[in-house]
Order: structure tokens, then C-alpha cells, then sequence
């Protein structure tokens, strides 16, 4: 199958494949996603067939207004509602009713991975958020966060009490598999490069929340300023001690603003991936606001965590 990749402003082929029952990929607000008609069972199908993914992993449905949602759940919960009216349309997905590879951020990385499987890329550019939506359920009252994401646990307290998903055996939701959004590079994690020693004879490269020269004399993360497009990957030109023995260096923000850090973090994980590296290590950022959806992704992303 060819595949081919055409403007956002040229839609209407993708609309035509798509009532055809074909797989059309397309940009949103978070990353990059297969799109199939959700009610023709077919079609759906295609999209766990192009990925790959597990037939258990459940998709998320989009839809254009409040009928088409009344046509296909029922929703009891005032709460739901609010937060559907605040956050909608937007990076939140809720649950109503009773894969993994790096999520694309550009078309490209969509043509990269998917070439030759869907007949057709819509390129939006690169996406606003850079990692994918919050997932929430609404259960007893309360929301419960079952993938974080770009709307954090701090938007979602004023309209009532949040808790984090404990562990379960179930995959309820996308991108709860222990394993997830993995590169093909081996990567670690760790809480501080400074305490990590580089392997002598091996090809290492690091992700990293922001340069030294940000870090120095900053206070806490920003996150909640305007939300950036992807910046340019930088590479350090004199590495501090702390990058000494890093073949590749990326910076999440080089403003330490974790929204920006979110936006980026697919893009360059996918960078550092095609350097021919032995390892990739991977910082934590800062456990606030949209950072902890960060660390989620980075944690299944990774083989382990260095000691």
C-alpha cells in the first residue's frame, strides 16, 4: 500500500477514506492518531491491524458535538458534564462505559512508522501538547485520573476531589500497559544525571528537562504560562561536567517550562532514537503539574532505572 501525505487544507480525500471505511492519520491538539469511522467495526479494526496494538487496548473515540456523544453513552454524572463543558474540545477523555511505540507528534513520524499500512497522513504540523490526553472516570464522585496528560491534577481539583488510579490488572484505558511508548534504544531513567557515570566505548545520549545554563538560579518549573510550539532539539556545544561522556544531548526546555518539555518530549525521544546510541538516559523533571504526566510517559518508556 502506498502512503501519502497531504496538506490539512486538501481534507477532502481523508473524509472520502474514512466513509469508505479506510484509516486516515491525523494531527490533534495532543499527538498524532490513526482516525476510523468508531461505528463501523471494520474500519475500527484496521487501526489495531496498522499498530499493531493489542486487541485488550481499548481506542478513544472522538466526536463533533454533545448529540453525537447522547447517541452513544449515557451520561448520569453532573460532574462529568462540568468537566466536559470546561475542558471540551480539549485534551481530556473520559470514560463512560464498561501501542507501544513513541506517539507522533509530526506527520512524519507518522510516515516513518506507518508507512505503507494506511493510505493516507493529513499533516497539521507538529501538535500542541506533545503527549497525549488526560483519561479520567468519574466513580463514586470523584475523578479518577487513569493516564495523565496535558489537563492536570490541579485543573481537575476545583470541580472536585482527584485521586490517581491505584494499580490494576484491567487495561481500562490507553496507554496503561506497564510498557508503553518505548524507543528501540535501551533507556534508562534516573532521578539526576550528576549521578550517573557514562560507560566507557558506548554511544550514550540524554534527555534531559533543561540545560544547566536554565537551571541556574531558576526557582520552579514554569507550566503554567502560554503553552509553546515544539522548539528546535539543541545539543550542548561545551558540555558542562554534568553531560561529560554523552555522545547526544537534548533539552526538554531550555527555559525549564514544562509545558514546552510536554511538547517536545516525543519529538526529541524520537531524535535521540535514530542517533545509533547504546543507551539512552532519561532525567526526571520536576513531579508538578504537567511534568507528572512526563515522568508517567518516561517510566513506560523505560527498561529500568539506573542505581
Amino acid at each position: 500500500m502506498k502512503t501519502e501525505i497531504v496538506s490539512a487544507h486538501e481534507c477532502a480525500k481523508a473524509i472520502r477514506l474514512l466513509r469508505d471505511g479506510e484509516v486516515v492519520a491525523l494531527p490533534t491538539e495532543t499527538v498524532y492518531g490513526l482516525a476510523a469511522d468508531a461505528l463501523n467495526p471494520d474500519a475500527v479494526a484496521k487501526i489495531f491491524e496498522a499498530k499493531e496494538r493489542p486487541r485488550f487496548d481499548p481506542l478513544i473515540v472522538h466526536l463533533p458535538n454533545q448529540e453525537a456523544l447522547d447517541e452513544i453513552a449515557l451520561i448520569k454524572s453532573q460532574l462529568a458534564h462540568k468537566l466536559m463543558e470546561k475542558f471540551w474540545p480539549g485534551p481530556l477523555t473520559i470514560i463512560f462505559n464498561r501501542f507501544g511505540r513513541i506517539s507522533p507528534t509530526t506527520a512524519q513520524h507518522v510516515f516513518d512508522e506507518l508507512s505503507g499500512r494506511i493510505p493516507l497522513i493529513v499533516d497539521g504540523g507538529a501538535t500542541e501538547h506533545g503527549i497525549e490526553s488526560t483519561i479520567v472516570q468519574i466513580a463514586n464522585g470523584m475523578i479518577e485520573v487513569l493516564r495523565s496528560g496535558p489537563i492536570t491534577d490541579e485543573m481537575l481539583r476545583q470541580f472536585g476531589e482527584v485521586r490517581e488510579q491505584t494499580s490494576s490488572a484491567t487495561i481500562s484505558a490507553p496507554g496503561q500497559l506497564p510498557t508503553h511508548y518505548a524507543p528501540r534504544t535501551k533507556l534508562i531513567v534516573v532521578d539526576d544525571l550528576k549521578n550517573f557515570s557514562p560507560p566507557s566505548g558506548k554511544r550514550i545520549g540524554t534527555l534531559c528537562f533543561s540545560s544547566v545554563a536554565a537551571v541556574s538560579g531558576r526557582g520552579p518549573a514554569s507550566y503554567h504560562g502560554s503553552i509553546s510550539k515544539p522548539r528546535p532539539a539543541t545539543a550542548a556545544t561545551s558540555a558542562p561536567a554534568k553531560f561529560i561522556g554523552f555522545a547526544v544531548i537534548r533539552y526538554l526546555s531550555e527555559r525549564s517550562d514544562l509545558r514546552e518539555a510536554a511538547a517536545n518530549f516525543f519529538g526529541m525521544l524520537r531524535e535521540l532514537d535514530a542517533q545509533d546510541l547504546d543507551l539512552i538516559v532519561a532525567e526526571r523533571v520536576p513531579e508538578e503539574g504537567i511534568g507528572a504526566a512526563i515522568n508517567d510517559r518516561l517510566e513506560r518508556a523505560s527498561t529500568g532505572t539506573a542505581p
